[in-house]
């Protein structure tokens, strides 16, 4: 929806701030403000109107003198108006507006009130209060400068070079003056002894259309990445039937090295079956390795696989954007949630299994989520991410591990979750997209686009560079050429020792071939063997 930028304390040249705002103006290309406080305090946003399209700039003032920067959605700011708000006046029919309205009723504790996506800073005079979603779907940085203002920003590059120190701000939290940080997000999810949930296909199918629909609001154009897996595939085909309602079709989105590729093949099928408004993108290797330096530059981070597939995320939010899209359902998190990625059929016990699940949720704002959100808003959209609705997550990520486990249904991972849409009187998809094996996104556009991206950076980097990497990178030393290459990209435009520090490096478990490639994995099948459902059934 935006990038937000705010600078806490006195002295700050107001001419400056609003240009370090401007390294993300690509993130809210329709509108962009700042509000200086009478204490010196500078708030700044840029813009992309989503629900409010006139009235719904930013900086909001609330009834008072606290004024807010949000980027995200919140889902039930309507029933929040209609409800515990419902005695407010306000300003703008923008759903940002009830943040500031719920700081004025609640003080700092309100963030377990909303139903979003979000990161928002608010000023009252002195006070101040930063938060961030529960998941970490939308990023937001904090840092510190050499006068002891505090800062906090969308995206790194707005700040990195203005403060000594800075750092990564954790989801799930808030931040104020008087009490540092608190943690407002504690689910059942995360004692390991509340999955105990008995396994209902309805609860998990209904509450996945419930969150797909929530995600339709706006007054905009509204699309979804199709790369013809299985959990894009469900989103697409749920938010297709939305679309099939009212007479309209749902436009889709895959990408691949050619028409051929695993992705496009699949996605071909499923939109077919779908009746979407499909188109289907191609690029080259060379285009791909072209384009890196600008993907690192905008994703900020040096981790592989989120580079590999960053890479054709950001060539596809292009032609998106072209399109007039501003809106765009991608399928992060299940794999996550269900442990969907190959190497969790190799899990040594069940405890070990839902301990995974549940980290790699809890660390998807390092990887998978900031590359949706930076891919896509680099050029004007925002990504918008079903499976990791908190009322999802609450249905899903506490069934019985056993229930969930891969070597409980063949091998076949997210059994249950193929499962809840195997509706035979009623199909979601087709059974040869709805029992597809996982192909990672940087795999499912061409098995060439990986293995040709390390052969064109290891011709980059000579034996000498790489063993030389542990005193020039001493945190997170890459232990090979592609990751050298990549980290050297990334030092060039974030030298700075915190920049480093917040990357967390997303390495498999459980299997000898530590390439983040799903392909690494020796349970994965090619995509010229079809996969077939299996006779099992619950």
């Amino acid at each position: 929806m935006s990038g937000l930028l705010a600078v806490i304390g006195k002295g700050k040249d107001p001419q400056l701030v609003k240009e370090l705002s401007k390294r993300m103006s690509y993130r809210g290309p329709d509108e962009s403000d700042l509000q200086i406080m009478e204490n010196g305090s500078i708030l700044c946003h840029e813009s992309l109107s989503i629900i409010d399209l006139q009235s719904g700039k930013q900086p909001i003032q609330g009834t008072k003198k606290a004024w807010m920067v949000h980027d995200g959605e919140i889902y039930n700011y309507q029933e929040l108006k209609n409800t515990i708000l419902k005695e407010h006046t306000f300003r703008t029919n923008s759903d940002s507006e009830v943040i500031v309205h719920l700081y004025e009723e609640f003080g700092y504790d309100f963030c377990n009130k909303l139903d979003g996506d979000f990161a928002f800073v608010i000023i009252d005079g002195d006070n101040y209060i930063a938060g961030r979603d529960p998941i970490g779907v939308k990023p937001l940085y904090y840092g510190l400068d050499e006068r002891g203002r505090i800062y906090f920003a969308s995206e790194m590059k707005s700040i990195a070079d203005q403060c000594k120190s800075f750092s990564t701000f954790p989801p799930g939290h808030y931040y104020t003056a008087k009490k540092g940080f608190v943690k407002y997000y504690n689910p059942e999810y995360e004692d390991r002894s509340k999955a105990n949930k008995s396994l209902d296909l309805d609860l998990i199918r209904n509450t996945l259309v419930e969150s797909v629909r929530k995600r339709l609001m706006g007054n905009v154009q509204v699309g979804a990445i199709l790369s013809g897996g299985l959990d894009s595939s469900l989103i697409s085909s749920i938010a297709s039937r939305f679309f099939n309602e009212k007479g309209k079709k749902l436009p889709t989105f895959s990408i691949g090295l050619d028409a051929d590729s695993p992705d496009n093949k699949k996605a071909r099928k499923a939109a077919e079956f779908l009746g979407t408004d499909h188109h289907e993108i191609h690029f080259t290797v060379a285009e791909g390795v072209e384009a890196l330096e600008k993907v690192i530059y905008h994703i900020e981070t040096y981790d592989i696989i989120s580079v590999r597939s960053g890479v054709p995320m950001y060539l596809l939010s292009k032609v998106i954007s072209e399109k007039g899209i501003k809106i765009i359902f991608s399928g992060e998190g299940a794999d996550e949630i269900f442990g969907g990625h190959l190497y969790f059929r190799n899990a040594p016990s069940a405890d070990e299994f839902q301990d995974e699940t549940i980290e790699r949720v809890q660390k998807l704002f390092t990887a998978d989520l900031l590359r949706a959100d930076k891919t896509t808003m680099a050029n004007g959209i925002e990504a918008r991410i079903p499976f990791l609705d908190s009322h999802f997550l609450d249905a899903a990520i506490r069934i019985k591990t056993e229930e969930k486990q891969p070597k409980m249904y063949d091998g076949i991972e997210k059994y249950i979750l193929r499962k809840a849409f195997d509706t035979p009187e009623d199909p979601y998809l087709p059974e040869s997209v709805l029992w597809r094996q996982k192909e990672q996104f940087s795999d499912g556009v061409g098995y060439r686009w990986v293995d040709e991206l390390i052969e064109y950076c290891s011709s980059q980097v000579t034996d000498e560079q790489l063993a030389g990497a542990a005193a020039e990178f001493p945190y997170n030393t890459p232990t090979t050429k592609e990751a050298y290459y990549y980290r050297s990209i990334f030092h060039k435009y974030y030298p700075q020792v915190s920049a480093g520090q917040t990357v967390r490096k997303w390495i498999p478990k459980w299997q000898d071939n530590l390439d983040p490639s799903g392909r690494a994995n020796a349970a994965h099948i090619s995509d010229d063997v079809e996969t077939v459902k299996s006779g099992l059934a619950i």
